[in-house]
């Protein structure tokens, strides 16, 4: 064979032979499984969810406990019904820490032996008019109450933002408080403004909510139906009053 045909020979064998390889090659390729994503079920039920719980704590005196009227009258027990409507699926536990007469010594001492958890979500704190009515010294206010706001923050697991304290009602615009004539009246008005200034002072250092419903209270010889049927204390109505001023700070405060 002469060379010139050896050398056609050689580069047609060469084509052949790379024709052959691309189509195996091809071929191995193409048999090679595309990987198929794993197939994730959707689940068919949506777990319940748990409800909320607010802890509240309120802490006072006959203003808190309601005296003279049902025990779902008084204004914690009416704040808590309307949280429940404004916070639907919540659950809220509601302490009463208030006795008749207790003065803000009387108050310290039941919250020690109570020996109380902090796990309060929500306190509010009325405290004062006994230590008025009963002439104690002021400055026994001024001492107390800071404690018993610093105790009040504390239990409401140390945020100062769910805390709210309640101005103290005026008894003198009440049958009872008529009775003090026109001077002793003026005096015990007096007397309540001093305090619930100093309390309200002390809350803005403490950045605390203070909420003023004396004012609604001052309107009871005008509105006897603000009046309780003992002549002296805030009837169901009046708390209803205390509760709609209160409620939308609370609200805040607990959504916050």
């Amino acid at each position: 064979m002469k060379p010139k045909s050896k050398q056609i020979v050689t580069i047609l064998l060469s084509i052949f032979l790379f024709s052959c390889s691309s189509e195996e090659i091809a071929s191995e390729v193409s048999v090679i499984p595309t990987p198929t994503p794993p197939v994730i079920p959707l689940p068919t039920t949506i777990p319940p969810t748990t409800p909320n719980s607010i802890n509240y704590l309120a802490l006072g005196d006959s203003y808190t406990i309601g005296q003279s009227v049902c025990e779902t009258c008084r204004y914690p027990e009416q704040l808590k019904s309307s949280l429940k409507n404004a916070i639907p699926g919540t659950d809220f536990s509601l302490k009463v820490i208030a006795r008749t007469g207790w003065t803000t010594s009387s108050l310290i001492a039941a919250i020690e032996n109570e020996n109380l958890v902090p796990n309060y979500d929500l306190v509010t704190l009325l405290i004062g008019v006994n230590n008025e009515y009963r002439h104690m010294d002021f400055s026994l206010y001024e001492k107390e109450f800071p404690e018993l706001l610093n105790k009040a923050i504390a239990l409401a697991k140390g945020d100062y933002k769910n805390v709210i304290v309640l101005s103290i009602p005026d008894y003198a615009y009440t049958s009872f408080g008529k009775s003090f004539g026109e001077t002793g009246r003026a005096k015990i008005s007096a007397e309540i403004d001093q305090y619930n200034m100093f309390a309200e002072n002390y809350c803005r250092t403490k950045s605390v909510t203070f909420i003023t419903i004396t004012d609604i209270t001052r309107q009871g010889l005008d509105n006897p139906g603000l009046v309780a049927s003992d002549g002296l204390h805030p009837s169901e109505s009046a708390y209803k009053l205390f509760v709609e001023r209160m409620l939308p700070t609370v609200k805040v405060a607990l959504q916050d």
